[in-house]
């Protein structure tokens, strides 16, 4: 599917749940995935070569980590990078001072692959985030065969007791989760599954809007030893002071860093 923009991309009712919809899509992704699982476990078994995401985005005292992302497009935002050249951008957020990287990796409306994590994770020192949709384990096994360092799941993609299956299938695979919530119930979801790393999302997936105060409404519900990560929306390096001032460990930040010139870049990235 060729991406244009937002609009051509969702041009019918608002009501449509934009999380639903995309994992409607996956269905042939994941058969290809369950159709190597064999040989993907054993890729999986034979690897060494972790590298360790949990401490790579906890913050250091005043030092707000960031995790840089790559994609060349978004249900958002449409296309947001016209020569799409996953390698020489993660290499351009590692030298700028990011701590981490997430590859999109979904093809449809991401028009992401997991062979451009593939060829990112070899091409720079930092741990590496897989973004995907994520609702079967053959795809977790996928992931740790690609050497992804950590997988996204989203709380709200699956049910509470498949939530926790697949994040005790990503410790057992040594792949580090980062569950994605919105709203306090999916908090509670994603904690009692077991996670350790939770990522705010500030955009609401059904609908695609987008609302910083999201992460300051969740913040006093997640309990100490937790690792916080705020997502989305994170526009310029304002944006970055203010969220510096809250108790979270990390920022995901994509498409800001994607269209930042070299100034803005360092100026995002110059965080204290």
């Amino acid at each position: 599917m060729q991406i244009i923009g937002a609009t051509q991309l969702f041009g019918y009712s608002l009501r449509v749940n934009r999380l639903q919809e995309i994992i409607a899509t996956k269905s042939d992704e994941i058969a290809a995935a369950k159709s190597r699982v064999k040989n993907l476990r054993a890729l999986a078994e034979r690897r060494t070569d972790f590298r360790d995401f949990p401490s790579a985005i906890q913050r250091c005292g005043e030092r707000l980590k960031i995790i840089a992302e790559t994609k060349k497009a978004s249900p958002s935002a449409g296309i947001i990078a016209k020569k799409y050249d996953p390698v020489a951008m993660a290499k351009r957020f590692e030298a700028s001072g990011a701590d981490a990287l997430s590859v999109l990796t979904e093809r449809n409306y991401f028009l992401g692959s997991i062979d451009h994590l593939r060829a990112v994770r070899e091409e720079i020192a930092l741990p590496v985030l897989r973004k995907d949709f994520i609702v079967d384990e053959a795809q977790i096994l996928e992931s740790a065969a690609s050497n992804t360092d950590a997988i996204l799941l989203i709380a709200a993609a699956v049910n509470p007791e498949r939530l926790r299956s697949l994040h005790e299938c990503a410790t057992a695979n040594k792949l580090s989760a980062l569950v994605e919530v919105h709203t306090t119930d999916e908090l509670q979801i994603a904690l009692d599954a077991g996670a350790r790393i939770i990522g705010i999302n500030n955009r609401d997936l059904a609908t695609l809007e987008v609302d910083l105060e999201t992460t300051e409404k969740l913040l006093p519900h997640v309990p100490p030893g937790i690792s916080i990560v705020s997502e989305s929306g994170i526009r310029n390096s304002e944006d970055v002071a203010r969220m510096s001032d809250f108790p979270i460990d990390a920022l995901l930040i994509g498409e800001a860093l994607i269209r930042a010139d070299a100034l803005a870049l360092s100026k995002i990235l110059a965080r204290s």
